[in-house]
Protein backbone atom coordinates (compact mmCIF):
# COMPACT_ATOMS: atom_id res chain seq x y z
CA UNK A 1 0.00 0.00 0.00
CA UNK A 2 2.22 2.48 0.87
CA UNK A 3 4.59 1.81 -2.28
CA UNK A 4 1.27 2.18 -4.26
CA UNK A 5 0.85 5.24 -2.49
CA UNK A 6 4.20 6.66 -3.29
CA UNK A 7 4.13 5.96 -7.05
CA UNK A 8 0.93 8.08 -6.74
CA UNK A 9 2.41 11.01 -5.79
CA UNK A 10 5.38 10.55 -7.90
CA UNK A 11 3.02 10.35 -11.19
CA UNK A 12 1.04 13.37 -10.03
CA UNK A 13 4.48 15.05 -9.17
CA UNK A 14 5.53 14.35 -13.23
CA UNK A 15 2.36 15.56 -14.30
CA UNK A 16 2.69 18.80 -12.63
CA UNK A 17 6.08 19.29 -13.85
CA UNK A 18 5.40 18.32 -16.96
CA UNK A 19 2.30 21.07 -17.20
CA UNK A 20 4.38 23.33 -15.95
CA UNK A 21 7.19 23.06 -18.73
CA UNK A 22 4.42 22.60 -21.33
CA UNK A 23 1.80 24.91 -20.12
CA UNK A 24 3.01 27.58 -23.38
CA UNK A 25 2.04 24.63 -26.20
CA UNK A 26 -1.17 24.15 -24.51
CA UNK A 27 -2.07 27.65 -24.72
CA UNK A 28 -1.36 27.28 -28.37
CA UNK A 29 -3.50 24.75 -28.95
CA UNK A 30 -6.41 27.30 -27.06
CA UNK A 31 -6.96 29.10 -30.91
CA UNK A 32 -7.30 26.36 -32.90
CA UNK A 33 -9.48 24.21 -30.66
CA UNK A 34 -11.59 27.56 -30.70
CA UNK A 35 -11.62 27.50 -34.41
CA UNK A 36 -13.05 24.46 -34.21
CA UNK A 37 -15.88 24.82 -31.67
CA UNK A 38 -16.74 27.90 -33.33
CA UNK A 39 -16.70 27.16 -36.96
CA UNK A 40 -17.21 24.05 -37.11
CA UNK A 41 -19.08 22.03 -34.06
CA UNK A 42 -21.31 24.57 -33.34
CA UNK A 43 -23.13 25.05 -36.60
CA UNK A 44 -23.83 21.41 -36.68
CA UNK A 45 -27.08 22.74 -34.22
CA UNK A 46 -28.14 23.74 -37.81
CA UNK A 47 -27.83 20.44 -39.42
CA UNK A 48 -31.37 20.40 -38.41
CA UNK A 49 -32.58 22.90 -40.97
CA UNK A 50 -32.79 20.23 -43.68
CA UNK A 51 -35.18 18.50 -41.88
CA UNK A 52 -37.37 21.61 -41.46
CA UNK A 53 -39.42 23.99 -43.71
CA UNK A 54 -36.49 26.67 -42.30
CA UNK A 55 -38.01 30.32 -41.88
CA UNK A 56 -34.80 32.70 -41.40
CA UNK A 57 -36.77 35.25 -39.44
CA UNK A 58 -38.51 32.28 -36.83
CA UNK A 59 -35.27 30.14 -36.14
CA UNK A 60 -34.42 26.62 -36.65
CA UNK A 61 -35.80 25.71 -33.77
CA UNK A 62 -38.92 27.27 -33.69
CA UNK A 63 -42.72 26.13 -34.40
CA UNK A 64 -42.47 28.82 -37.10
CA UNK A 65 -40.26 26.11 -38.80
CA UNK A 66 -42.04 23.01 -39.50
CA UNK A 67 -40.58 19.73 -39.62
CA UNK A 68 -40.87 18.10 -42.90
CA UNK A 69 -39.11 15.13 -42.66
CA UNK A 70 -37.00 13.85 -45.89
CA UNK A 71 -38.98 16.02 -48.04
CA UNK A 72 -35.94 18.66 -48.90
CA UNK A 73 -34.04 15.17 -49.86
CA UNK A 74 -36.66 13.84 -52.43
CA UNK A 75 -36.60 17.15 -54.00
CA UNK A 76 -32.97 17.15 -54.62
CA UNK A 77 -33.39 13.34 -55.82
CA UNK A 78 -36.22 14.67 -58.38
CA UNK A 79 -34.14 17.52 -59.77
CA UNK A 80 -31.97 17.02 -63.05
CA UNK A 81 -29.63 20.36 -62.01
CA UNK A 82 -29.23 18.00 -58.56
CA UNK A 83 -27.81 15.27 -60.76
CA UNK A 84 -26.11 17.39 -62.74
CA UNK A 85 -24.25 18.59 -60.47
CA UNK A 86 -23.34 15.67 -58.70
CA UNK A 87 -21.90 14.08 -62.32
CA UNK A 88 -20.00 17.41 -62.66
CA UNK A 89 -18.58 17.61 -58.89
CA UNK A 90 -17.46 13.84 -59.31
CA UNK A 91 -15.87 14.46 -62.82
CA UNK A 92 -13.88 17.80 -62.28
CA UNK A 93 -12.58 15.80 -58.91
CA UNK A 94 -11.67 12.69 -60.01
CA UNK A 95 -9.45 14.82 -63.00
CA UNK A 96 -8.12 16.68 -60.35
CA UNK A 97 -7.21 13.04 -59.06
CA UNK A 98 -5.74 11.51 -61.42
CA UNK A 99 -3.86 14.65 -63.39
CA UNK A 100 -3.25 16.75 -60.04
CA UNK A 101 -2.62 14.75 -57.44
CA UNK A 102 0.84 13.02 -58.86
CA UNK A 103 1.94 16.11 -60.26
CA UNK A 104 3.60 17.65 -57.01
CA UNK A 105 4.86 13.85 -56.07
CA UNK A 106 6.64 14.19 -59.31
CA UNK A 107 8.14 17.82 -58.99
CA UNK A 108 9.40 16.98 -55.11
CA UNK A 109 11.09 14.14 -57.41
CA UNK A 110 12.33 16.38 -59.50
CA UNK A 111 13.70 19.08 -57.19
CA UNK A 112 15.60 16.70 -55.16
CA UNK A 113 17.23 15.60 -57.60
CA UNK A 114 18.83 19.31 -58.18
CA UNK A 115 22.27 19.89 -57.14
CA UNK A 116 22.54 23.43 -57.47
CA UNK A 117 21.15 24.83 -54.05
CA UNK A 118 20.56 27.96 -55.18
CA UNK A 119 18.48 27.26 -58.87
CA UNK A 120 16.77 24.67 -56.49
CA UNK A 121 15.08 27.43 -53.76
CA UNK A 122 14.28 30.14 -56.22
CA UNK A 123 12.61 27.16 -58.49
CA UNK A 124 10.69 26.40 -55.24
CA UNK A 125 9.71 30.20 -54.51
CA UNK A 126 8.63 30.09 -58.10
CA UNK A 127 6.54 27.43 -58.62
CA UNK A 128 4.87 28.23 -54.27
CA UNK A 129 3.90 31.80 -55.68
CA UNK A 130 0.61 30.63 -57.97
CA UNK A 131 -0.98 29.13 -54.06
CA UNK A 132 -0.97 32.69 -52.93
CA UNK A 133 -3.45 33.93 -55.94
CA UNK A 134 -7.05 33.91 -55.37
CA UNK A 135 -9.13 32.22 -57.99
CA UNK A 136 -10.59 35.69 -59.43
CA UNK A 137 -7.06 36.73 -60.11
CA UNK A 138 -6.50 33.02 -61.58
CA UNK A 139 -9.61 33.59 -63.83
CA UNK A 140 -8.58 36.56 -64.81
CA UNK A 141 -5.78 35.52 -66.32
CA UNK A 142 -7.23 32.83 -67.71
CA UNK A 143 -9.05 35.00 -69.49
CA UNK A 144 -6.57 37.31 -70.61
CA UNK A 145 -4.56 34.24 -72.01
CA UNK A 146 -6.82 32.14 -73.53
CA UNK A 147 -10.38 34.66 -74.49
CA UNK A 148 -11.19 33.49 -78.22
CA UNK A 149 -10.79 36.69 -79.72
CA UNK A 150 -8.86 38.72 -77.16
CA UNK A 151 -6.65 36.26 -75.82
CA UNK A 152 -3.09 36.28 -76.20
CA UNK A 153 -2.73 32.46 -77.27
CA UNK A 154 -5.48 32.94 -79.75
CA UNK A 155 -3.60 36.46 -81.36
CA UNK A 156 -0.32 34.33 -81.25
CA UNK A 157 -1.82 31.79 -82.99
CA UNK A 158 -4.07 33.52 -85.34
CA UNK A 159 -1.29 36.18 -86.22
CA UNK A 160 1.98 34.23 -85.97
CA UNK A 161 1.17 30.57 -86.89
CA UNK A 162 -2.34 31.06 -89.08
CA UNK A 163 -3.66 29.08 -87.41
CA UNK A 164 -7.75 29.28 -86.20
CA UNK A 165 -8.72 30.30 -83.03
CA UNK A 166 -9.82 28.01 -79.96
CA UNK A 167 -12.16 28.85 -77.56
CA UNK A 168 -10.91 27.42 -74.70
CA UNK A 169 -12.98 29.11 -72.52
CA UNK A 170 -16.49 28.55 -74.00
CA UNK A 171 -16.09 25.24 -75.64
CA UNK A 172 -17.22 22.13 -72.65
CA UNK A 173 -14.40 20.19 -73.30
CA UNK A 174 -11.83 22.80 -73.78
CA UNK A 175 -12.63 24.06 -70.71
CA UNK A 176 -12.60 21.16 -68.59
CA UNK A 177 -8.77 21.00 -69.83
CA UNK A 178 -8.45 24.49 -68.50
CA UNK A 179 -10.10 24.34 -65.38
CA UNK A 180 -7.67 21.53 -64.57
CA UNK A 181 -4.76 22.59 -66.12
CA UNK A 182 -5.25 25.96 -64.13
CA UNK A 183 -5.45 24.21 -60.95
CA UNK A 184 -2.43 22.19 -61.30
CA UNK A 185 -0.53 24.97 -61.88
CA UNK A 186 -1.84 26.94 -59.12
CA UNK A 187 -1.52 24.29 -56.59
CA UNK A 188 1.49 22.01 -57.83
CA UNK A 189 4.21 23.66 -55.99
CA UNK A 190 2.39 24.10 -52.85
CA UNK A 191 1.49 20.85 -52.73
CA UNK A 192 5.56 20.15 -52.97
CA UNK A 193 6.24 21.19 -49.55
CA UNK A 194 4.69 17.93 -47.71
CA UNK A 195 6.37 15.68 -49.97
CA UNK A 196 9.69 17.33 -49.59
CA UNK A 197 9.39 17.32 -45.98
CA UNK A 198 9.04 13.56 -45.99
CA UNK A 199 11.97 12.58 -48.66
CA UNK A 200 14.50 15.08 -45.91
CA UNK A 201 13.26 12.45 -43.10
CA UNK A 202 14.37 9.20 -45.15
CA UNK A 203 17.46 7.87 -43.64
CA UNK A 204 21.02 9.37 -45.91
CA UNK A 205 23.13 6.01 -45.24
CA UNK A 206 20.11 4.35 -47.64
CA UNK A 207 21.77 6.44 -50.50
CA UNK A 208 25.37 5.74 -48.99
CA UNK A 209 24.39 2.23 -48.98
CA UNK A 210 23.05 1.80 -52.78
CA UNK A 211 25.73 4.05 -53.76
CA UNK A 212 28.12 1.71 -52.79
CA UNK A 213 25.87 -1.20 -54.82
CA UNK A 214 26.56 0.61 -57.09
CA UNK A 215 22.82 2.38 -57.85
CA UNK A 216 22.33 4.90 -59.70
CA UNK A 217 20.25 8.04 -59.42
CA UNK A 218 17.01 6.58 -60.80
CA UNK A 219 17.39 3.41 -58.94
CA UNK A 220 17.71 5.02 -56.16
CA UNK A 221 14.49 7.55 -56.65
CA UNK A 222 13.13 4.18 -57.69
CA UNK A 223 14.01 1.97 -54.94
CA UNK A 224 14.16 4.53 -51.90
CA UNK A 225 12.89 7.84 -52.41
CA UNK A 226 9.61 6.76 -53.67
CA UNK A 227 8.94 3.69 -50.76
CA UNK A 228 9.86 6.21 -48.36
CA UNK A 229 7.29 8.86 -49.87
CA UNK A 230 4.97 5.97 -49.75
CA UNK A 231 3.36 6.40 -46.09
CA UNK A 232 2.63 10.37 -46.86
CA UNK A 233 1.35 9.64 -50.68
CA UNK A 234 -1.28 7.13 -49.02
CA UNK A 235 -2.46 9.93 -46.47
CA UNK A 236 -2.66 12.24 -48.69
CA UNK A 237 -4.64 9.97 -51.10
CA UNK A 238 -7.23 9.45 -48.55
CA UNK A 239 -7.97 12.73 -47.61
CA UNK A 240 -8.28 13.71 -51.28
CA UNK A 241 -10.33 10.57 -51.78
CA UNK A 242 -12.38 11.79 -48.55
CA UNK A 243 -13.33 15.22 -50.53
CA UNK A 244 -14.05 13.51 -53.81
CA UNK A 245 -18.02 14.97 -53.96
CA UNK A 246 -16.69 18.51 -52.42
CA UNK A 247 -15.40 20.94 -53.87
CA UNK A 248 -14.67 25.02 -53.14
CA UNK A 249 -17.05 27.71 -54.35
CA UNK A 250 -14.27 29.99 -55.60
CA UNK A 251 -12.69 27.89 -58.30
CA UNK A 252 -15.64 27.10 -60.23
CA UNK A 253 -17.73 29.88 -59.59
CA UNK A 254 -15.10 32.27 -61.18
CA UNK A 255 -14.30 30.42 -64.13
CA UNK A 256 -17.50 29.06 -65.32
CA UNK A 257 -19.84 30.70 -67.89
CA UNK A 258 -23.62 30.22 -69.06
CA UNK A 259 -22.22 28.83 -72.52
CA UNK A 260 -20.32 25.68 -70.55
CA UNK A 261 -22.70 26.06 -67.29
CA UNK A 262 -23.73 22.08 -68.35
CA UNK A 263 -20.05 21.44 -67.34
CA UNK A 264 -19.02 23.75 -64.79
CA UNK A 265 -22.31 23.46 -62.74
CA UNK A 266 -21.03 21.86 -59.58
CA UNK A 267 -22.32 21.19 -55.91
CA UNK A 268 -21.26 24.61 -54.69
CA UNK A 269 -22.48 26.72 -57.06
CA UNK A 270 -26.07 24.94 -56.82
CA UNK A 271 -25.80 25.67 -53.39
CA UNK A 272 -24.42 29.19 -53.90
CA UNK A 273 -27.43 30.04 -56.75
CA UNK A 274 -30.52 28.11 -55.03
CA UNK A 275 -29.68 28.42 -51.26
CA UNK A 276 -28.51 32.31 -51.23
CA UNK A 277 -29.83 33.85 -54.29
CA UNK A 278 -32.65 32.33 -54.24
CA UNK A 279 -33.11 31.77 -49.87
CA UNK A 280 -34.00 28.29 -50.28
CA UNK A 281 -32.19 27.43 -47.08
CA UNK A 282 -33.32 23.91 -46.51
CA UNK A 283 -32.97 22.35 -49.69
CA UNK A 284 -29.60 23.60 -49.69
CA UNK A 285 -28.98 22.45 -46.31
CA UNK A 286 -30.05 18.51 -47.24
CA UNK A 287 -27.88 19.04 -50.70
CA UNK A 288 -24.80 20.10 -48.25
CA UNK A 289 -25.85 16.94 -45.53
CA UNK A 290 -25.63 14.89 -48.42
CA UNK A 291 -22.26 15.71 -49.87
CA UNK A 292 -20.75 15.60 -46.41
CA UNK A 293 -22.41 11.56 -46.00
CA UNK A 294 -20.92 10.97 -49.03
CA UNK A 295 -17.65 12.26 -48.25
CA UNK A 296 -17.89 10.84 -45.06
CA UNK A 297 -18.15 7.41 -46.65
CA UNK A 298 -15.64 7.74 -48.95
CA UNK A 299 -13.50 8.63 -46.88
CA UNK A 300 -14.16 5.27 -44.20
CA UNK A 301 -13.79 3.60 -47.76
CA UNK A 302 -10.11 4.57 -49.14
CA UNK A 303 -8.98 4.70 -45.34
CA UNK A 304 -10.10 0.70 -44.76
CA UNK A 305 -9.04 -0.14 -48.14
CA UNK A 306 -5.34 1.43 -47.37
CA UNK A 307 -4.99 -0.69 -44.50
CA UNK A 308 -5.88 -3.60 -46.12
CA UNK A 309 -3.10 -3.31 -48.63
CA UNK A 310 -0.60 -2.47 -45.77
CA UNK A 311 -0.77 1.08 -44.86
CA UNK A 312 -1.55 2.72 -41.84
CA UNK A 313 -4.05 4.67 -43.26
CA UNK A 314 -5.07 8.03 -41.21
CA UNK A 315 -6.67 6.69 -37.93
Amino acid sequence: MIEKRVNVKLLKADKFNYLRRSWMLYLMLFLPISFFIIFRYIPMNFIVIAFKDYNIFQGAWSDGSPWVGLQHFKTAFASRDFWNAVRNTLWLNFLDLVVGFPAPIILALLLNELVFKKFKKLTQTIIYLPHFLSWIIVSSIATRLFATSTGIVNIFMVERLGLQPINFLMDKTNWVATYIAFGVWKEMGWGTIIYLAAITGINPELYEAAEVDGAGRWRKLWNITLPGLRPTIVVLLIINIGRILGIELDRPYTMMNNIVKEVSDVLSTLVYRVGIQDLQFSYTAAIGLFQSVICVIFLIAANTLAKKIGERGIW
